[in-house]
């Protein structure tokens, strides 16, 4: 009995080490084959990529994308891009506000990627003075189907990317029309000292003298300003008066000088009536008049915006400190020049060009038609659908609340060459990006659609000669020059704007004339009207963005 109870146990011993053993060895087995298996995907994905074309591309770093996500060259949707798209690109990341000093010491060195990506005009003005660029008409005839459609659907795409010397250099998007400046009123102190909106310049002056004299908020305590005029908001009072520097008039570009006469003797009235915050150059990014206008202080708020993040932020905010607030958007004053409109955000924005060192400038064209594809778009800026975001009743993209949200919104500056799905398919438009089910975000998109009725009457003049970005730009050494001059010239300006009688608007004109005429101001003033009169048919001017507007607008 022993002999069989050892045998017994034995047995039971041997089962249950060779059930351990089969144990381990199908561990072992599943867990070399999962390994296996992603070593081989590893491998055909670098195999595929291997065989795409290569290529460099500039890419903004920002520093904004999370830790987990990897870095800007490489992330879920670099790979993603290298994945889907026909070329194996490599990105050059470029410190976002020093984009100017890090293209130079790349094309110093030879090393400028093959596609370059940047917003402002400067750099790529210089690019294209060096000969650094390579012309795209051919390449896009002959290797483009995407981009070279939407030049062919959309001829301001054609014309704003052609330079001087009459070849296709730039490539763009197209952008929906919306302002971007704005003049907010309180319309709820207008209505209560029974005032009306103001439409001339003098009694924008005797409402804004109102809001601060007549206690406006009914506190009984003298703490309200009538008007700001710091930072953005001079910008746009700026843009009331006409006072832009050279301007269109009478099919001729001038300089204003009436322009900034009037504006420097409206805001010398403003200074020494109390009707502004005496320290507004103090305030040099606009926050202290920001925080005047939501804690409910400030009358009329003239400023640079986006509607939606306007809704999201000031206008939530003015209302949960005063609930009772009501602002409109107004029509720009008549000034002494005329009436004007706002700076709306620019319809085809000229976003990148090719570097003339590009190796495969074929490969480079077919990166391009993947980046204007809307499924690449919409991918980039959204992420997965049912994992990212969702679709409304529209059919537009939402991005969903939940543990994937770091996930997107990071890749924005790889959708440079992307265009407003309102403006190539007709849907998805601005007002899509309120949600009205949130009582501020409702209110902003009323605010929003009054400011189209307001700011898009087209029979008053643009302000501008045409977008910034569409600007020309002067030589280098006479825009260096002129830059020192125009400093000095609005430092008379304030000069005059503060020191009362002692300083007046009429002599710091004088003195002002003087600095322009030793500091090459004829030189600019003959080098615009030669450009003007060389390249007025030519150029992407005021009534070039103004005709996209009636295009815009006949799609809503």
């Amino acid at each position: 009995m022993r002999i069989e109870r050892k045998w017994f146990v034995m047995v039971i011993v041997l089962c249950l080490a060779l059930g351990a053993l089969l144990a381990g060895c199908t561990s072992k087995e599943s867990s070399e084959t999962v390994e296996n298996e992603t070593e081989s995907n590893e491998s055909n994905e670098n195999s595929q990529n291997s065989e795409k074309p290569q290529i460099t591309s500039s890419i903004y770093d920002r520093g904004s994308v999370p830790a987990a996500e990897g870095s800007i060259e490489d992330n879920r949707w670099t790979k993603w891009i290298k994945q889907n798209g026909p070329v194996n690109v490599k990105y050059q990341p470029i410190p976002r506000w020093e984009s100017t000093e890090k293209f130079n010491t790349l094309f110093a060195s030879g090393q400028a990627p093959d596609l370059l990506f940047e917003y402002s005009a400067g750099p790529k003005d210089t690019w294209y003075q060096q000969k650094q660029l390579m012309p795209l008409g051919e390449i896009i005839e002959e290797h483009s189907t995407d981009y070279k459609q939407m030049l062919e659907d959309y001829p301001a795409l054609r014309k704003a990317g052609t330079l001087s010397d009459g070849k296709l250099y730039f490539l763009g998007r197209l952008n929906e029309i919306t302002p971007i400046r704005a003049m907010f009123v309180r319309k709820d102190w207008l209505d209560k000292l029974n005032l009306e909106v103001p439409e001339t310049t003098e009694e924008l002056y005797q409402v804004a003298k109102a809001f601060t004299e007549q206690d406006p908020d009914g506190n009984g305590e003298d703490d309200t300003y009538g008007i700001a005029i710091s930072h953005q908001s001079a910008r746009t009072i700026d843009q009331v008066f006409q006072n832009m520097g050279f301007v269109m008039r009478n099919d001729q570009i001038v300089r204003a000088w009436d322009s900034a006469v009037e504006a420097t003797k409206f805001r010398k009235r403003l200074y020494q009536e109390g009707i502004v915050d005496r320290d507004y150059l103090n305030d040099n990014n606009g926050e202290k008049a920001r925080k005047d206008f939501v804690t409910g202080k400030l009358g009329i708020y003239p400023l640079l915006l986006k509607w939606d993040q306007f809704a999201k932020n000031e206008l939530k905010s003015l209302k949960q400190n005063v609930p009772e607030a009501e602002i409109i958007p107004i029509a720009y004053p008549e000034s002494p020049a005329g009436s004007f409109n706002p700076t709306y955000q620019n319809p085809v924005q000229m976003t990148a060009a090719v570097s003339r060192g590009a190796k495969n400038p074929e490969a480079v064209i077919k990166f391009v038609d993947f980046l204007v594809k809307p499924s690449t778009a919409n991918m980039l800026n959204f992420g997965e659908e049912g994992v990212h975001h969702e679709l409304d009743g529209n059919g537009c993209p939402k991005i969903m609340d939940g543990e994937h949200n770091e996930e997107v919104g990071y890749m924005t500056d790889a959708t440079m060459l992307s265009s407003s799905s309102f403006v190539t398919e007709g849907k998805c438009g601005y007002e899509t990006m309120f949600n009205p089910e949130i009582p501020n975000e409702k209110e902003g998109l009323e605010l929003y659609e009054m400011s189209r009725e307001v700011y898009f009457d087209l029979s008053r003049p643009y302000s501008e000669i045409t977008h910034s970005e569409h600007m020309p730009q002067l030589p280098k050494e006479l825009d260096i020059t002129l830059g020192q001059t125009g400093a000095s010239i609005d430092e008379l300006w304030v000069k005059a704007i503060v020191s009362g009688s002692d300083y007046t608007v009429e002599q710091a004109l004088k003195d002002a004339k003087k600095i322009w005429q030793n500091g090459r101001g004829p030189d600019a003033e003959q080098w615009w009207s030669d450009w003007y009169a060389e390249n007025k048919d030519s150029a992407f001017l005021a009534k070039d963005i103004y005709g996209i507007v009636e295009q815009q607008q006949a799609q809503k």
